[in-house]
């Protein structure tokens, strides 16, 4: 009996984990470059910057939690206004996660960073609220996510500001 309610939510947890996962491995072909780069290690650090290697595990088990949100929204209601705009939101965020790195390491636009992690984190914050509507456990799934991006959002805004 169990069994019949957890397999609808199987191959779309899966997807929504690899589309996530992939959506970390593009962002990271220009980051994993960046972090050794002279341009980074010369850069103004505060004293509560984390060690450069806790960011792969850390991004790896949101993007899987992200994963699994996403694929149990899609589940559970994919075809109503709600649901279709509580995915469209988890993608403009997806997109606009991707775009971060792309900005700070890729161009070192510092500021143009700092303003799609603010528009991130807002977005994220809407997404959130949407997915609650759907499905509790998804939204609670966000909540690491949202925490690390509040600390990125710090953490980037604070490198523009002393640099």
């Amino acid at each position: 009996m169990q069994t019949e309610k957890i397999k609808p939510f199987v191959l779309p947890v899966v997807i929504g984990i690899l589309i996530c996962l992939a959506a970390g491995l593009l962002g990271s072909l220009v980051t994993m470059p960046a972090v050794d780069s002279a341009w980074f290690i010369n850069l103004h650090k505060p004293v509560f910057q984390p060690p450069n290697w806790l960011f792969a595990p850390v991004w790896t088990i949101l993007y899987i939690l992200m994963g699994v949100a996403a694929g149990m929204v899609f589940v559970t209601d994919r075809k109503s206004m709600t649901g279709k705009t509580a995915l469209v939101l988890f993608a403009v965020q997806l997109v606009l996660n991707i775009i971060w790195s792309f900005l700070f390491f890729g161009a070192h636009a510092l500021l143009f960073a700092a303003v799609d992690i603010a528009a991130l984190w807002v977005v994220l914050i809407a997404t959130i609220v949407y997915f609650f509507k759907i499905n509790r456990a998804a939204a609670w799934m966000l909540i690491p996510y949202i925490l690390w991006v509040t600390f990125a959002t710090v953490l980037t805004f604070t490198l523009f500001f002393m640099n």
